[in-house]
């Protein structure tokens, strides 16, 4: 055994674990709890896992993504480096920043609060009435006596009966019992009881001393890439806290299917499960709890909206089957699970309500998402857009719902693309470049005077919509003007370099490739062919949407006319076009404080239809006819010229 030391350049603390010569850097990071990107799970696909060699001796082989000068710097990729004796490696801060710096599409702009709190109101319009079950009550209870023997629980199910009107039957749960004895005493037999009445049964969830103990519910969007939740008061609404990270699960893949496939792996179930669950919910809820100055075990409802393999890998189900034909998930609706169950930081009587699935790759998110554009309250015909990591599409009107996903691969995060990165500190986010001079004019995420690091997701729609927009790139994505910022590697591979060496932030040029150009057209052409396949399987096209709502944690960041110009939403009236913010979080808090929410998101789930792409014939002769800028078929993108 050697031993492994990481050190930061966020002058963290540094880590030491013993490991073997068979276990790879990547391996011990994941480990000892080392935060370090891998979006390809490790598979030396992607380059984005760099640490710096600081000291000893190292194993493997230098990979095209290492340069021979940064090889000699000491860089590696730590998911093909292994220990040859006592290291010490540095894990540069882009490398785990994805975790704790993510930009996410939560509450923390005025912008995505205003969106957040009009489509509550527009729910409530559409006839959804925002109460619950939950009631509470200030007892005072006799004392007992030598001569009024009559137990703790029979005591407070007397007068808990007679605190509610149209209350038939009262029940304790055993989270109550157990607190019961001590709890009466303390506070002189006067306390404040919590719980649900449902159909004349009164259950009692707590027992406090506190005769104010607030009531409260939790809403979490569990994403890929991303975690965000919101604490709500459950009476009034009343947001009191939120908090979005980093999905710990990152660094087991940027997909999905790379983490079905650790799933798998001996200890998978239960590494998936605490990565999301102890490592990112816990301290989650456990800060917005803080924040809200509440104890966690006053959440007495918790909601969660994520995608289907997301619900599997939290709960600790077998998600393989999901991946595998015909692509059976273990569950589209579960109810009845508990906090305690779960282990999940809430009154352990807590009800956890996952938004029902509809398919292996159309998850709760989805769900909760099509809830909250109130498509199913709509004449018109409306298309419903989540990009993140997967691509799910919802299509219809008051009559019916249809649905889809399509593999976009993790382009839209940054994955796939040599400079690719996730809208973190240094991303840049959107380009504007001149057409005469080709120089570029960057945004970049961060505080004023950030340097840019990488591109993510909606730079790289901007980029390539840019580059064609003046020609510099053909149809096909190929480099055909030539300048001070084209240049071309020795096999004739043309880039565009957004910043030089000189310009950036790590020393090293940002730029993006004719591969990495080529591998976001197969991105867009996935979801525009995915638009396509859905509409004509029901004889209509694009001229039939009224509404296009944009979700997802990309969607805040597109230029919408670029995204039309590239061919990856389809060529209508710009104002068709609506961003809806964080529409998973937007239904899970619906849900939380609503019970006929909760029926009416059942309801859209069970009818809802879905339709499974890979089994569509058509579906590969769409895909190839998308995978050109905009489009083969260039009169679908009337708008979109090169100038």
């Amino acid at each position: 055994m050697f031993e492994l030391t990481f050190q930061f350049e966020n002058d963290e603390k540094p880590v030491v674990i013993s490991v073997s010569p068979e276990e790879s850097v990547l391996d011990a990071a994941r480990k000892a709890n080392v935060a370090i990107d891998a979006p390809c799970s490790g598979n030396g696909s992607c380059g984005k896992c760099r640490v710096k060699l600081v000291s000893g001796e190292v194993t493997g082989v230098q990979t095209g993504h290492i340069s021979d000068e940064d090889y000699a710097a000491g860089w590696r990729l730590s998911c093909s480096t292994k220990p040859a004796g006592d290291i010490t490696v540095l894990v540069p801060d882009i490398a785990s920043a994805y975790q704790s710096r993510m930009k996410t599409a939560d509450l923390s702009s005025g912008e995505e609060i205003a969106i957040f709190n009009q489509l509550q109101q527009d729910v409530q319009a559409a006839g959804v009435d925002f109460t619950n079950d939950f009631v509470q009550a200030v007892l005072t209870l006799d004392e007992p006596t030598l001569d009024d023997t009559m137990p703790d629980t029979e005591r407070l199910e007397r007068f808990a009966q007679d605190a509610f009107d149209g209350c038939t039957e009262v029940k304790l749960t055993y989270h109550t019992v157990k607190k019961l004895a001590k709890t009466l005493r303390e506070a002189n037999f006067k306390v404040q009881i919590t719980g649900t009445l449902t159909d004349g049964v009164l259950t009692v969830m707590d027992v406090s001393a506190q005769e104010d103990a607030p009531l409260y519910g939790c809403a979490i969007d569990i994403g890929t890439t991303t975690v965000t939740g919101v604490l709500m008061d459950l009476k009034t609404g009343t947001l009191t806290a939120k908090a979005s990270a980093g999905n710990g699960q990152i660094r087991y893949g940027a997909d999905v299917i790379n983490r079905i496939v650790e799933q798998g792996k001996p200890g998978g179930t239960k590494r998936l499960q605490d990565a999301i669950l102890k490592e990112t919910l816990l301290p989650l809820v456990a800060a917005m709890c803080k924040s809200a100055g509440i104890s966690v075990s006053r959440v007495f409802r918790v909601c969660i909206a994520s995608n289907t393999t997301m619900n599997h890998l939290l709960l600790g189900v077998d998600a393989n089957p999901v991946r595998m034909e015909p692509y059976i998930p273990t569950f589209f609706q579960w109810r009845g699970m508990t906090a305690k169950d779960l282990g999940f930081p809430a009154n352990p009587d807590a009800e956890i309500l996952l938004a029902p699935n509809i398919g292996s790759y159309v998850g709760g998110d989805i769900t909760a998402g099509a809830f909250t554009s109130l498509i199913w309250d709509k004449d018109e015909f409306s298309l419903f857009i989540d990009l993140g990591t997967n691509g799910e599409l919802v299509f219809g009107n008051r009559d019916f719902m249809m649905s889809c996903a399509c593999s976009a691969g993790p382009a839209f995060e940054g994955g796939d693309i040599s400079c690719g990165m996730r809208a973190t500190d240094g991303a840049v986010e959107s380009v504007k470049i001149d057409k005469d001079t080709m120089e570029p004019t960057l945004g970049i995420v961060g505080p004023e005077g950030q340097k840019p690091v990488g591109i993510c997701g909606s730079g790289i729609i901007d980029v390539i919509a840019e580059l064609y927009r003046t020609s510099i790139i053909s149809s096909k994505g190929q480099f055909v003007r030539t300048g001070k910022r084209v240049a071309h590697d020795e096999h004739g591979m043309g880039r565009y370099i957004l910043a030089t060496a000189a310009e950036s932030e790590t020393g090293r040029e940002i730029s993006i490739t004719e591969v990495d150009i080529d591998s976001f057209i197969r991105a867009k052409a996935a979801i525009f062919s995915a638009i396509n396949i859905m509409l004509s399987s029901l004889d209509m096209d694009v001229s039939v949407l009224s509404h296009v709502y944009v979700a997802g944690g990309i969607g805040s960041g597109i230029n919408m006319e670029n995204a039309v110009r590239i061919g990856m939403l389809p060529d209508i009236d710009r104002e068709l076009f609506e961003y809806l913010g964080n529409t998973s979080l937007s239904g899970a808090y619906a849900m939380a404080r609503s019970d006929c929410a909760v029926n009416k998101v059942d309801e859209l789930a069970s009818n809802m239809t879905y339709m499974e792409l890979s089994t569509n014939p058509r579906y590969m002769d769409e895909f190839v006819a998308a995978c050109f800028l905009p489009h083969t078929s260039r009169e679908l993108f009337p708008s979109s010229i090169q100038e």
